[in-house]
């Protein structure tokens, strides 16, 4: 099934010269009576004619776009202009030039292919138009259509609250509700310690499985239960009523990351690592099990990762991967329980002004990171009393599991964070 956009044809427009003389003065008047003549030059059929123009969706692929142009000489030059509906801070027009054999009537198309432009998600929109010229110096441009990249293979119910729409398609009112509940439940929890709150609607796609949210993406892995386009406002993620618990903490911390997006976003440098992750791990509510173990034999073993170093992309090494989370979400408490929300929600806007990590640190708190790793070795220890035993553990111990992909390359940038269930 494929989503059509259409619309009517567009006729082109002359410019009109009328030279007149009178009194031996040469009066040139240009354009006078372009208003009165365009309908007629549209009737005689002067310029390029728009006999169709469509777009449609093979979700989640590709997106196609198609034009029927005639014309009384031979069309010389076609061109899609495209400009994709996300967070940006330039406002990026692409312009594709189609190539074909010059005519008096071209059929055109062309074809975003997700594969190279690194995906987008359900819902995402792309607004569209063609400029056309002929042989003749005759060029029309279409007016503006916009297109939805849908994932029209389920029939989609939605749900509305404040600034979140929830969509899924399998489940009952009651399964949505309870999801919906937990997101609103996360933001009111974030605006309260944290200060950080939605600056735009979002929209949540419920997939009942991870193999049909597999099927939702271009670059999948096996153990993918979900992802967050956080340039788009989106989360998608695999939930039924058999992981329900699972998929409300995923939410959570999904969620989380589009409100750390929108609050912190800027054009000069990302969020530490650990405060981005921490913030995310922290809204979920009472850590993990897991996560106090870890942190316990890590402080045993005098093992714990400097906040320096957690500023940058966490390891891929599963031990350290769970270390580095059980560490930032600790920070992060240590954070507002010892310096309050105000601080944090300055700390957020200090690094949307594009602030370094050390700078904001200093500004908001008066220490650099060096200064909040002692300060936090000192909380920790104190929590964790080197009295229990020095627990082994592994990681299917830790029900949750984070990664992060790298952004797109092709500038249809897409932030991904894929969750999973171990064990």
């Amino acid at each position: 099934m494929s989503w059509t956009a259409s619309s009517p044809p567009i006729s082109g427009r002359a410019g009109v010269e009328i030279m007149i003389r009178k009194t031996g003065i040469l009066v040139v008047v240009a354009g006078l009576l372009l208003a009165v003549l365009s309908p007629v030059l549209a009737q005689t059929g002067v310029g390029p004619r728009i006999l169709e123009n469509s777009a449609s969706v093979e979700f989640p692929v590709r997106l196609s776009f198609s034009l029927e142009v005639e014309s009384d000489v031979d069309i010389t030059d076609i061109r899609l202009h495209y400009r994709v509906d996300r967070d940006s801070f330039s406002r990026v027009t692409s312009e594709v030039i189609i190539s074909f054999s010059p005519a008096a009537s071209v059929a055109a198309s062309w074809s975003l292919e997700m594969i190279k432009a690194g995906g987008m998600p359900s819902g995402a929109v792309v607004r569209y138009w063609w400029t056309v010229t002929d042989v003749g110096g005759h060029s029309i441009e279409t007016a503006p259509l916009q297109v939805q990249f849908n994932d029209d293979r389920y029939q989609w119910r939605s749900l509305i609250q404040g600034d979140i729409t929830l969509y899924w398609y399998q489940g009952g009112e009651s399964f949505a509700q309870e999801i919906m509940q937990t997101a609103q439940e996360a933001l009111v929890r974030l605006a309260e310690d944290a200060g950080a709150y939605l600056v735009r609607p979002i929209k949540v796609y419920i997939y009942a499985s991870s193999q049909d949210l597999l099927g939702a993406m271009i670059f999948p892995q096996e153990w993918t239960g979900g992802v967050a386009y956080t340039t788009y406002g989106t989360l998608a993620i695999g939930i039924n009523t058999g992981i329900l618990e699972w998929g409300k903490r995923a939410i959570v911390h999904e969620l989380a990351h589009l409100v750390t997006h929108q609050m912190t976003s800027n054009p000069y440098n990302y969020l530490p690592t650990w405060l981005n992750e921490g913030l995310s791990v922290y809204a979920e509510g009472e850590p993990e099990a897991a996560y106090n173990t870890y942190l316990n034999q890590a402080i045993l073993q005098d093992a714990l990762i400097s906040v320096r170093s957690l500023s940058s992309p966490f390891s891929a090494y599963a031990d350290q991967s769970y270390l580095s989370y059980a560490q930032s979400r600790s920070l992060v408490d240590f954070m507002i329980s010892r310096y309050g929300q105000d601080r944090m929600l300055e700390l957020l806007g200090t690094f949307k002004q594009g602030s370094g990590y050390d700078a904001a640190l200093m500004k908001v708190y008066g220490f650099d990171m060096d200064g909040l790793d002692a300060l936090w070795r000192d909380y920790v220890t104190e929590q964790f009393q080197p009295a229990g035993s020095n627990t082994s553990i592994t990681p299917t111990d830790t029900p949750l599991v984070a990664a992060a992909t790298s952004p797109a390359a092709s500038g249809l940038v897409v932030e991904d964070w894929l969750w999973s269930q171990a064990g």
